[in-house]
This record gives structure tokens, C-alpha cells and sequence, in this order.
């Protein structure tokens, strides 16, 4: 499988990255089937969250490693500082305990890439900053990263980082996909834009995309009529989606995949590093993404795909 560096991690990180949001103790014998064939397909990043399953998804990574004695090649992606019934918690305090009980449940002493689940304006980068690089000092962690921030927010931060002489952010996890959502998928989530991308081109920066394929938008299950899933009809129901979905289906068809194979080779074809983060729950999906994942993509297909127009015949 293809892999992307990402600075302060001497590990490369495979383009596909496992999701974890519904791993837990009580269904482990389906997470170890899921990591085994995840890493046996090439795959060595895993992605969990503080919050996931109330905690339960990193404990259930936590007895993998410990079983497989792996630790050393697995890149762990952990999120903290998520935000409660009480509001944000992006503040040194929260991003402490959750890195703690992360390291804790996780069975390990460091974390490769560590991410704020969330961002609050209201506290100052250099705050963040600074208590971040605590932890990284100490070992703690190897990357620091953000999910669903804005790129200014991200370009503050990393100045103020460079004026200190200390490690920025060297990573992001926003959502990045062929389908444009009309919404947040859910309060404070951030999905990039035109101008985002051209920020992530011109900075390099890696960006880790969640819900990559648009959950499930581009499976070929939905229509503009069926609109039983009130999510997806929210987010993604839009006649600009309804056209990108068909220059999927038909640009698929040119290259003997599916549709939904196309839009993940969307995501993983930019001008920029990016890793998708994929829900794959059995072994016939992860070769799907796996499929996926291994398509190549021109520039001016990425452009059809999104844009239309007639470049497309000229191929």
C-alpha cells in the first residue's frame, strides 16, 4: 500500500487509514479481524478518538497490540479534548487528562499522531501550542495535528510555533471528499473548499480526510428520491452531488471499478499528501478500499470528476 511521511513521525503512514468508531471489547473478535486484514493488505495506521465508544475503541486497540506484539509498527492516530455537554475543552487541562487516559487504555507510552478532536477561537494558539509541545518534549507524542480546523486557524498556530522555535502542527483531519456537503455533518465539523485546497497545495501539508466517500453517498444505494436517510439528504442531497456521483459511475465504468472506488481514489489523487480514513468492518470492503486506493487518477480527472465540464473527452 502506497504511504505518505508526515513530519516528526519516522514511520510512514499508509493512505488508508482504519477507523475504529465502533471497535470495542465486546465486539473484539471483529476487531481483530479487522486489523489483521487491515495490515495484511498493507495498511499500518489505526484512527480512534478519546470519545469512541465512550472509550471502549481504544481499549479494544489497546489488548490488539498487547496480543500482537506490534507496537512498533502500528502508527497510532489518536483525538482528545473533544468537546462535552459543558462546551469546548481545548485547553491544557482537558488535552493533559485525555492524553493520560488515552496512553493508559492504549497500553503504550507515546502516541505517533496526536489530534485535537476540536477547536475553540475563543482560547489563543499560543496556549495550545505551548501545552502541546509539553507533551511532545516528554515523549508523549510524536506528531501534533488538528481536526476541523479552519486553515487559518492552522496557519496562526504554526506561525506562532515558528516564532518560538518549537513543532507546529504537521497534520490535518478535516473532511475532504468528491461529494460537497451542503452542511456540517455535525456542529463545528469542518469539510475543505476551493481555497482550503489551494492552502493545503501550496503548504504540503498532509490532511487525513474522515468520511472520505461521502458515507456511502457514492455506494449507488441512494437517488434523489429515496431520501430515507434525513442525514444524507441534510448533507449531501444536491444536484451539483447528484452530477458528481454520475461522473463517477462513468468513469468507473472506463476503468473496470466501482463508483465508490473512484471517489476514494478522489480523495487519495491531490495535488497535496492525504490518507483516507475508511469504515471498513469486514474483509471484502477493505479490499474494496484497498481497490480503491490503488487507482491513479490525472489531474484533469480529478478536475472532471468535480467540476464536469469537457476535458473529460479529451482524455
Amino acid at each position: 500500500m502506497k504511504t505518505i511521511s508526515i513530519p516528526g513521525l519516522s514511520k510512514p503512514v499508509s493512505t488508508l487509514v482504519q477507523g475504529s468508531d465502533y471497535f470495542s471489547p465486546d465486539v473484539y473478535e471483529k476487531v481483530c479481524t479487522v486489523l489483521d486484514s487491515f495490515f495484511t493488505i498493507g495498511g499500518n495506521t489505526i484512527d480512534t478518538a478519546h470519545n469512541y465508544c465512550d472509550g471502549k475503541s481504544e481499549v479494544a486497540i489497546g489488548q490488539w497490540l498487547k496480543e500482537r506484539e506490534n507496537r512498533e509498527d502500528v502508527v497510532i492516530l489518536t483525538k482528545g479534548a473533544h468537546p462535552k455537554g459543558n462546551g469546548p475543552r481545548v485547553n491544557p487541562e482537558a488535552i493533559k487528562e485525555d492524553l493520560l487516559t488515552s496512553l493508559e487504555r492504549l497500553g503504550t507510552d507515546y502516541i505517533d499522531l496526536y489530534t485535537l478532536h476540536r477547536d475553540d477561537p475563543a482560547v489563543p494558539v499560543h496556549v495550545i501550542i505551548d501545552a502541546l509541545h509539553e507533551h511532545v518534549t516528554a515523549g508523549r507524542i510524536k506528531a501534533i495535528g488538528v481536526s476541523n480546523w479552519t486553515v487559518q486557524r492552522i496557519q496562526e498556530a504554526n506561525e506562532y510555533a515558528a516564532s518560538q522555535n518549537v513543532i507546529g502542527f504537521t497534520f490535518s483531519s478535516p473532511n475532504l471528499s468528491l461529494a460537497k456537503p451542503n452542511e456540517p455533518f455535525w456542529p463545528g465539523c469542518i469539510s475543505v473548499d476551493e481555497e482550503d485546497v489551494k492552502w493545503y497545495e501550496e503548504n504540503q501539508m498532509p490532511l487525513l480526510s474522515w468520511s472520505s466517500q461521502a458515507r456511502g453517498f457514492f455506494t449507488g444505494r441512494f437517488t434523489p428520491e429515496d431520501r430515507s436517510n434525513e442525514d444524507l439528504v441534510r448533507v449531501f442531497y444536491s444536484d451539483a452531488n447528484w452530477d458528481r456521483l454520475h461522473r463517477a459511475e462513468q468513469l468507473a465504468k472506463e476503468k473496470s471499478v466501482s463508483q465508490i472506488q473512484i471517489a476514494l481514489a478522489y480523495a487519495l489523487n491531490q495535488a497535496f499528501p492525504t490518507c483516507a480514513i475508511i469504515g471498513a468492518q469486514n474483509e471484502t470492503e477493505l479490499l474494496s478500499c484497498k481497490k480503491g486506493a490503488d487507482i491513479v487518477l490525472t489531474k484533469e480527472e480529478v478536475d472532471w470528476l468535480e467540476n464536469g465540464g469537457n476535458v473529460h473527452k479529451s482524455w
